[in-house]
């Protein structure tokens, strides 16, 4: 009976933290893409990427990073 319900509730704490993932991983990818799109209209970041321009890589990681953290914290409370 014990065993059971630790599986279960393990289950859902594994498909929660899942969905939250997967909501992270939406809300920063748009995120880079809105700064792509307003802050950046001259540059294309993923043609500079592909150029193997590293400032440009950095650039899109860091922004990445920052919508990370924020929506860690979103998601916490």
């Amino acid at each position: 009976m014990f065993e059971t319900q630790f599986i279960i509730s393990t289950a859902v704490s594994l498909v929660i933290n899942l969905f939250y993932t997967i909501l992270a991983l939406i809300i920063g990818i748009a995120g880079l893409k809105f700064v792509d799109y307003k802050l950046l209209k001259s540059i294309d970041l993923e043609e500079e990427i592909k150029k193997g321009n590293l400032a440009a890589a950095i650039f899109a990681s860091t922004i990445l990073i920052f919508v990370a953290v924020i929506v860690s914290f979103g998601l916490k409370g």
